[in-house]
């Protein structure tokens, strides 16, 4: 199996030199590329450049006097940011991903670099090419082999380093017989982050919303700042620490929630949400970017790929809110308002849970028509022999 370990790095003041060098390298060779695929877009009415052509660009560049102090930097790094950059487009061209268009790389954003050649980590210590040891808080045992290190740099100024190992051990297989009791459904909101089909409802921390004030206070301080100033640069950095305690709040709370959902169960039965589509709502945009519904999902997603559980999403036009959990019909409008409602077969259902359990139920038959074994009423049965447990 692959793993990713993030660990804090402390540079010294010639490493740190060196570092904004590479990450300026390969911010340059990033944003080169980009004119020319546009260029060549949108110009001359050419299909955009594969990496295979910008690549030996490379080599041209390194050679000439303009542009020789290329040469400081770890050629890997550069040639992966090409790499990058054909990937992002590919995304950009891709209906099904709606990503958007590559952009240029700013000096004020978050840097990174790539390495996979002559890397290495030791206690408390990594090691790149063409630069020297540096410092490392390697909070976990590292075993196996070491594949990559991508070092960043945030905006306030934090250097990490993401080591990416290969521990030889082979990835475990999922679950082929699951237990109904262990199948929860999940259906996400803005009052309740998680409202599970046992009844559990896990409310949104709205860490953006409660730090608003605080974010508010310094962007005006920023503004006011004359641009190129020294106090601007320091309230841009005060701005920058407060967003990322913000974003720290919030990861740190998905990774232990995801983990609970995870640990708990066999299998987590999720909605497909177009997040992007949902954040056109002016009204409600803020709120659903605070609540990060996809980075929990994501977070869901890989966690439960390491422990060999399955992670299922139903259709995304499925209307889980407004079809009854247990007579199956299909009510014809329930507006935002409507948190409780009764169906015509006469159960009474909260709108939120109701929906929960509709997901489970649809993500079980999803996992019977893969050909996984579920247990209904206390005993297995194979898949299609039996109905769908409540």
């Amino acid at each position: 199996m692959l793993k990713a370990i993030k660990v804090r790095v402390y540079p010294t003041s010639e490493q740190v030199i060196f570092l904004n060098r590479q990450f300026g390298a390969v911010r340059f060779v990033w944003n080169k590329a980009l004119v020319i695929k546009n260029h060549c877009h949108r110009v001359r009415k050419q299909n955009l450049l594969p990496k295979k052509d910008l690549k030996p660009l490379l080599a041209v560049a390194k050679k000439s006097r303009k542009y020789s102090w290329l040469k400081d930097a770890d050629s890997i790094s550069l040639q992966q940011s090409i790499i990058n950059l054909d990937k992002a487009f590919q995304n950009y061209f891709n209906p099904k991903l709606e990503a958007d268009k590559p952009r240029f790389k700013s000096k004020y954003g978050k840097q990174s670099s790539y390495h996979f050649m002559s890397v290495s980590v030791g206690d408390g210590w990594i090691k790149i090419p063409k630069c020297s040891k540096i410092k490392a808080k390697v909070h976990r045992q590292i075993t196996g082999k070491v594949k990559s290190i991508t070092l960043s740099k945030t905006t306030t100024g934090k250097y990490f380093a993401s080591i990416l190992v290969e521990d030889g051990l082979p990835e475990p297989n999922p679950l082929q017989e699951l237990e109904a009791d262990q199948i929860i459904g999940v259906d996400v909101g803005l009052t309740h982050l998680a409202i599970t089909s046992n009844g559990a409802k896990i409310d949104n921390p709205r860490f953006l919303k409660s730090a608003q004030r605080n974010l508010r206070r310094k962007q005006k301080a920023l503004s006011r700042c004359k641009k190129g100033s020294k106090g601007r640069a320091k309230a841009r950095l005060n701005l920058a620490k407060a967003h990322e305690r913000v974003a720290y709040a919030r990861e740190n709370f998905q990774h232990q929630l995801s983990r609970q959902l995870i640990d708990e169960n066999q299998a987590v039965i999720v909605e497909t949400l177009r997040i992007k589509n949902m954040l056109k709502n002016r009204k409600l945009a803020r709120s659903i970017s605070d609540a990060g519904w996809g980075a929990l999902v994501g977070k869901i997603a890989y966690k439960a790929k390491a422990s060999g559980k399955h992670l299922i999403k139903i259709d995304q036009w499925f209307a889980s809110s407004k079809t009854c959990s247990v007579c199956q019909k299909k009510q014809d409008s329930m507006p935002l308002n409507v948190r409780s409602w009764t169906c015509a077969c006469g159960a009474t259902h909260d709108r939120d849970i109701n929906a929960s359990l509709n997901v489970r139920q649809q993500g079980i038959l999803k996992l019977k028509a893969e050909g996984l074994s579920v247990s209904a009423d206390g005993g297995k049965r194979k898949s299609g022999t039996s109905p769908v447990a409540a």
